[in-house]
């Protein structure tokens, strides 16, 4: 979920596509008038741009949040290991 119009994000999956030489196997979701991002209370309100604090969500079969993982340090994000452990974790 990003807060930039569905153009930019597309100029990034084609980006992407380019430099892996395939399409990214997940979906990038655009939410420039955050209304997602505020239900979550994820945006940044020390930022003037509107920039949400990064998140990673975990869901279930059913869209039950089972794992969270937000840092507000943009630069800090779950290892894939983490996001594993999650998965591995969730009720069969």
């Amino acid at each position: 979920m990003s807060v930039d119009p569905k153009d930019d994000l597309q100029k990034m999956v084609d980006r992407i596509s380019q430099e892996d030489g395939k399409l990214p196997d997940y979906v990038f979701l655009s939410d420039p008038g955050h209304r997602v991002i505020d239900r979550y209370g994820l945006l940044n309100p020390d930022d003037q741009r509107g920039i949400p604090h990064p998140t990673t969500y975990v869901l279930d079969k059913r869209g039950v949040v089972r794992w969270k993982f937000t840092e507000v340090n943009y630069r800090i994000r779950p290892t894939n290991e983490m996001i594993l452990e999650a998965l591995r974790s969730m009720p069969k």
